[in-house]
């Protein structure tokens, strides 16, 4: 395991207090490490972080080891001298260490302390020398005091495009900004496009902007959360505002989404809370599941919340508190106590790309539930609706790329089963049908090896005896159910009227 590592000091169990060794001490675990305890060599040489390398086991320094505190002398202003007591400096052992798997999600990073490591195979790696002549401590702290407050956003992504591309600054209404990122595909706003983080440009201008996004993000701020009956660990950095930021343990108002540190005050709230369901219409109700419609404008604290709430699972959003342009559909579960979220997706009000989802959540609670096939069927039964075929936006996350693939798939062969082989069914047809784009109906088609080049053309060719095999599966999909939804596009609807129709 290679160890990509920020310290924490392990005495604060509640809010660790990020450091950083200075470069002259930095260290990398080798790739062929393995973690003490688990298939290491117990025997080999052993690297004493304390002193000189030692035979035998890893063990923690007895008590008497540990360094006493210092007092240094101070002289006041009547020239007297007063001891000030010191705190205790802090070795290798009392420290948390920052671990990130390579070549794994960033959900599985954790702090581990020292006796999980194997110290036998550790190699020190001397600091670039440009680094310690452009003063990269200060540079840290800098970058360190933007992760600490969370103020990363579209407007900065966009302030640094403009800065670095004089020629995209021409105009500040919609007409210019939306000119501008059509002839740079590259520019900050098509990295920041719909809410989720288009990173790998390659371009140079935007470099730096993608390594500081990369630096904020990477470590975890909230361990876990307390949403209503649930304990949910956290998966990813979220830029909760000070004091929220380094919370040990957020507690979260399933109904408001308002968030707390202390539970006494959590307690209070719940008992207090006016709200028993989502701001916004109810469109659909299906036995004890009900989805609410929000716009992000007319309902902003609770939309802005519950982006910081979806951080903390989603790796590549960065929509937290712009969501003027976005409607957001919240899924929930009715009981007697209220309609409790479980889910949610947020889409563009105006999309050039025909996308009819920017970002889309099932909380780790709820999951293995098959909530992520109904939102994602919820989203193309709008689409169809609105009769144009949508797609989600790209990059979708690993999860979303298996949710997405095992719907269209789903879908595509469940039509096939209908059809008789006589019909001659073109691929936009079944665009129109299903609502799924065309490019995204042919990768799916590629990937289950059904288009074949066949007398000068390309045909879609479906094995009887593979779809049999496929129904005979008998999955349990849950699916949006039409008739159970009352929504009117809102192309559609007269100025005040309401979402909802028959």
């Amino acid at each position: 395991n290679h160890a990509d590592s920020t310290i924490a000091d392990a005495g604060n169990t509640e809010e660790p207090a990020l450091k950083r060794s200075k470069l002259d001490e930095a260290a990398v675990m080798d790739p062929n490490a393995t973690a003490a305890g688990e298939g290491s060599n117990n025997n080999a040489p052993v690297n004493d972080p304390t002193g000189g390398a030692k035979e035998g086991q890893l063990k923690a320094p007895p008590e008497q080891q540990l360094h006493q505190s210092q007092q240094a002398t101070t002289t006041t202003s009547d020239g007297q001298q007063q001891q000030k007591q010191q705190p205790p400096k802090l070795s290798a052992w009392d420290l948390l260490y920052y671990v990130h798997y390579e070549e794994h999600d960033r959900r599985l990073d954790e702090w581990v302390s020292l006796p999980r490591f194997d110290l036998s195979t550790l190699q020190r790696i001397p600091p670039p020398e440009e680094e310690c002549d452009s003063g990269g401590e200060d540079d840290w702290r800098r970058s360190s005091r933007r992760a600490t407050d969370g103020k990363f956003s579209r407007r900065d992504a966009s302030r640094r495009s403009r800065s670095s591309n004089p020629s995209s600054n021409s105009s500040l209404d919609g007409a210019g900004k939306d000119s501008a990122s059509q002839t740079n595909p590259n520019s900050s706003d098509t990295l920041l496009r719909g809410g989720n983080w288009h990173g790998n440009s390659g371009n140079p201008d935007l470099a730096e902007l993608e390594a500081e996004h990369h630096e904020i993000t990477k470590v975890k701020n909230v361990s876990q959360i307390v949403m209503g009956k649930y304990l949910v660990e956290a998966w990813y950095y979220s830029p909760f505002p000070p004091p929220y930021h380094h919370a040990e343990t957020l507690y979260i108002c399933e109904f408001c989404l308002k968030y707390m540190r202390k539970p006494r005050f959590f307690m209070k709230h719940c008992a207090e809370c006016a709200h028993k369901s989502p701001p916004g219409d109810e469109i659909y109700r299906e036995g004890k599941l009900s989805v609410y419609e929000l716009d992000g404008k007319d309902h902003r604290v609770y939309c802005q919340n519950l982006c910081l709430l979806a951080k903390l699972f989603l790796d590549h959003k960065t929509l937290y508190y712009d969501v003027d342009p976005f409607h957001f559909y919240v899924i929930t579960e009715v009981d007697d106590e209220g309609a409790h979220i479980v889910g949610y997706f947020s889409k563009e009000k105006v999309s050039a790309e025909d996308y009819n989802l920017a970002c889309i959540l099932t909380f780790p609670q709820f999951q293995k539930c098959g909530y992520g096939k109904f939102i994602i069927s919820l989203s193309y039964e709008l689409s169809k609706r609105e009769g144009k075929p949508g797609s989600p936006e790209k990059p979708l996350s690993d999860l979303g790329k298996i949710s997405y693939r095992s719907y269209w798939t789903h879908v595509l062969l469940t039509l096939f089963k209908c059809q008789t082989g006589e019909e001659n069914v073109q691929i936009k047809d079944i665009s129109l049908m299903t609502g799924i784009k065309t490019e995204d109906i042919i990768s799916t088609l590629q990937s289950l090896n059904m288009i074949r080049f066949w007398k000068g053309q390309h045909v879609v060719f479906v094995m009887q005896d593979f779809l049999k095999k496929y129904m005979a599966q008998k999955k349990k999909i849950r699916l949006c159910a039409s008739n159970c939804l009352t929504w009117t596009p809102h192309a559609e609807r007269k100025k005040g009227g309401s979402s909802t129709s028959d």
